[in-house]
């Protein structure tokens, strides 16, 4: 089978079976607005063949909103696909742009919330990079969740950090912390209406604790046509109106919203109380984020048609081009598209992808210094934050291939 020929098709017509309830506040009416079909179940897990790559389990992307909250879900979305183990392979902290990125937000937090030689807990911790400097940074003890955690990969952690192997769960509410941490994990749980609930009430009536969620941003992504922002492993998404809506509801009040790395990420920050606080200025109307949808429904096709003829053109003059970023992006950008003939190589940083194979497309993941006897035409590069990062990596090998922002 050719990387064409790999099932796969997209479009912007809605889902003609009934949507279920909304999963952030029980609402009936689900507006499906964006279809993508055969997406591979797990976008950064280590695939250790091209054949492996190419048979992972695969399930639909149905899209819809919730008219009366503004929760966006995949209404087709089937927990039972995924594997959360060693092998998910999600850091990003490899990057000088992410680590500068994440001391920063490190920084900011403990400066805030006076985070010294206090308890903090992070759910979904992924390799304890982010709970690792919390705790370094600010003299803190800490209790990361995830089951995904290597402990060979954390060589800076101490007697001060516990790590514990598992999904985060009503079983784990003994575990009392001053600052709760979650960072790019919410957009993967599906019922989170349930799961914000939960962490509300494993708090009980520790008024101080504050909570500090991470999540990617949607009205960016349906602004900027990010399609490439769209894959199986996240079946939630939220705006900032729509994310305090679902923490008032629980039972939080809400301090604080906002974005940060070049907008993809929306922060929120909540302590416990009477989900009575009254709205922030961020927070945008139903009307407006309804307005968001129906541009992105309506333009996607085009501007998937705008990368599909770029692709063709490529390959149709048989220029060695290369996608920079061999995470969830770089899967969706290849399998929405459905045309990665003109793609051969991923390139990727983190030296733990390298040599592995992309869920969906199987093109293998290779380290810079491939680059250098490859000597790609044009180099796309999968998130526009990375481009300084990655044209100075480029220069420094003495390429200056054509660069292409997704």
């Amino acid at each position: 089978m050719s990387k064409s020929q790999i099932p796969n098709s997209q479009s912007a017509i809605p889902n003609p079976k009934s949507p279920p309830r909304c999963p952030a506040c029980g609402g009936a009416r689900l507006t499906p607005f964006y279809e993508m079909h055969g997406a591979p179940a797990h976008s950064v897990l280590l695939m250790p063949t091209r054949e492996a790559a190419l048979t992972y389990p695969r399930g639909d992307i149905h899209l819809a909103l919730c008219e009366a909250c503004g929760f966006i879900t995949n209404t087709a979305f089937d927990p039972t696909l995924h594997e959360y183990s060693e092998r998910y392979e999600e850091t990003q902290g490899f990057s000088p742009t992410f680590s500068a990125f994440h001391r920063a937000l490190a920084q900011r937090l403990i400066q805030r919330y006076d985070l010294h030689h206090k308890t903090i807990l992070e759910i979904g911790c992924g390799k304890g990079e982010f709970l690792t400097l919390l705790c370094q940074m600010g003299d803190n003890r800490g209790v990361g969740f995830d089951p995904a955690y290597i402990p060979e990969r954390n060589q800076a952690a101490d007697e001060r950090l516990t790590f514990i192997r598992d999904f985060y769960s009503e079983q784990y509410a003994d575990y009392q912390a001053d600052f709760i941490v979650c960072k790019m994990t919410l957009e993967h749980i599906p019922d989170v209406g349930d799961f914000v609930a939960m962490v509300r009430r494993a708090i009980g009536d520790r008024r101080e604790t504050v909570v500090f969620f991470q999540i990617p941003e949607i009205r960016r992504i349906l602004r900027d046509l990010e399609f490439v922002d769209v894959y199986y492993e996240h079946c939630s998404y939220f705006s900032p109106g729509s994310l305090a809506r679902l923490f008032r509801r629980a039972g939080f009040d809400v301090i604080d919203l906002w974005t940060d790395y070049g907008d993809q990420y929306l922060m929120i920050e909540a302590r416990p109380g009477d989900g009575d606080s009254a709205p922030l200025p961020q927070e945008e109307s139903l009307e407006a984020l309804r307005q968001d949808v129906a541009y992105f429904a309506e333009n996607v096709p085009a501007e998937l048609t705008r990368w599909r003829q770029i692709l063709a053109d490529l390959h149709a003059r048989g220029q060695r081009a290369v996608l920079w970023g061999g995470g969830s992006k770089a899967v969706a950008f290849l399998t929405t598209l459905g045309n990665s003939d003109a793609i051969e190589y991923v390139v990727d940083i983190n030296p733990y992808k390298q040599g592995y194979f992309l869920p969906g497309t199987g093109q293998e993941v290779v380290g810079p210094a491939f680059l250098q006897e490859y000597r790609p035409q044009v180099v796309i590069i999968m998130n526009p934050v990375y481009e300084a990062e990655i044209t100075r990596s480029l220069a420094e090998m003495g390429l200056h291939p054509k660069i292409l922002l997704v």
